[in-house]
């Protein structure tokens, strides 16, 4: 079955947060840090790193998920981040040393989420 995911990037200071959804978190990341869309919000604010991702079945249930995220309380947000990744490292840059987003720590599944 598809994965879909949901993701949040942030900038070098963690001042800014980017809550995403997508069918392929590697191809997503890289876009972002690469800039491909110039005049995106990530691209403005500079949120080229991985903090947060959380793997679902259902891409519906991903877009639901990614909404109910972008309506909660920025503290409700770093709490979650905390979590996964105490040290709010970028996540990507263990695939880019392993190769794989599949060697990475997985997120939460679909029957987590409320």
């Amino acid at each position: 079955m598809p994965s879909s995911w949901v993701y949040m990037m942030a900038n070098r200071w963690n001042s800014v947060l980017y809550t995403g959804v997508t069918s392929n978190l590697i191809q997503r990341v890289q876009e972002h840090k690469r800039k491909k869309y110039p005049s995106s919000f990530t691209a403005r604010y500079n949120c080229d790193k991985l903090i947060w991702f959380e793997e679902h079945s259902d891409i519906r249930v991903a877009i639901t998920r990614e909404k109910q995220l972008k309506n909660w309380k920025r503290e409700w947000k770093d709490a979650l981040v905390v979590a996964m990744n105490s040290h709010w490292k970028d996540l990507s840059e263990e695939w880019e040393l392993k190769g794989s987003a599949g060697t990475a720590a997985r997120g939460r599944s679909d029957e987590d989420v409320q």
